[in-house]
């Protein structure tokens, strides 16, 4: 195997049916270049749902798997059900991947199958990041979801990134840890450029970046040592930061976007990448299962 073990991750895609789940693994293919279209479940052209009745009914009934390449890492991605009576399929697999993007979406926040499939997750020790889906669908609102997030699961729930605009308005995303503007194109290609920060959104950005450093600091007490001091984190400690305060549960990272739009994605996979870990004993059960 030429890649580093490090730089290999086995990711389940969690949440309740219906949110949006499959659309998300078919946009970070496609981000990826392991797919050449971004496949839709409405019109059938999905790669990840192909059985007869999984088209048909347009829900996933067993977890299919693929894999990308995303800036020197190997992500092995398993899209597990969401439906009630799949869930089985799910928790098998659970055992098996290293950590969890749990999708909830923009209006409804977390809903029934969400706290199931949590606790499968938290039965198998996993590591967690959150993905707020659909923002660009009417009545969207975030920080109503983040907080929904936090109280339904006893966590702290964090933003990486904040949503440019909601609803029709929804156009990008903010990067809190590189305090950029990452503005998308509107033809589904997931391309988008970076400029700094609105003025319209400066404070509410420097707040929720504050705040986001104090969230990785406090996971290591030397990082909170030097926060502390006045002095700025380096992007390897950010990095040492989360992925600490993820294993001991002191926070969960927030992402957000729109999968149907391919809005977010990237910054999803930079997530994936910097904050779950690789576990080879559970990529060698993945592979041992398929």
């Amino acid at each position: 195997m030429s890649e580093k073990i490090d730089n290999i991750r086995s990711i389940g895609l969690i949440g309740h049916g219906g949110i949006g789940k499959t659309s998300l693994a078919e946009a970070m293919l496609f981000t990826a270049k392991a797919t050449d279209r971004l496949g839709r479940v409405d019109d059938g052209t999905s790669v990840m749902d192909y059985e007869p009745e999984e088209l048909k009914r347009h829900i996933s009934i067993s977890s299919s798997f693929h894999h990308y390449n995303w800036k020197k890492h190997r992500v092995n991605l398993v899209d597990m059900p969401g439906d009630d009576n799949f869930l089985s399929d799910t928790k098998t697999c659970l055992s098996a991947v290293d950590g969890v993007v749990v999708v909830v979406d923009a209006i409804d926040g977390v809903r029934v199958t969400t706290g199931k499939v949590w606790e499968f997750a938290n039965e198998f020790d996993l590591a967690k990041v959150f993905f707020v889906n659909k923002m660009g669908r009417e009545r969207a609102n975030f920080q109503k979801v983040v907080d929904d997030l936090s109280q339904s699961f006893g966590v702290k729930a964090v933003p990486v990134y904040l949503p440019i605009g909601a609803e029709d308005k929804f156009k990008g995303v903010i990067d809190l840890l590189r305090m950029k503007a990452c503005n998308y194109a509107t033809d589904g290609s997931g391309n988008f450029t970076e400029s700094d920060i609105p003025d319209s959104l400066a404070d509410e950005v420097q707040e929720a970046a504050d705040k986001l450093m104090e969230y990785v600091a406090e996971a290591d007490d030397a990082l909170l040592e030097k926060y502390l001091d006045g002095n700025s984190l380096t992007p390897e400690e950010v990095t040492t930061g989360f992925k600490k305060g993820i294993q001991n549960g002191s926070f969960i990272p927030v992402a957000c976007g729109s999968a149907a739009r391919n809005i977010g994605i990237a910054q999803l996979m930079d997530m994936i990448n910097q904050c779950l870990p690789s576990r080879p004993a559970a990529m060698k059960l993945l592979v041992t299962t398929r």
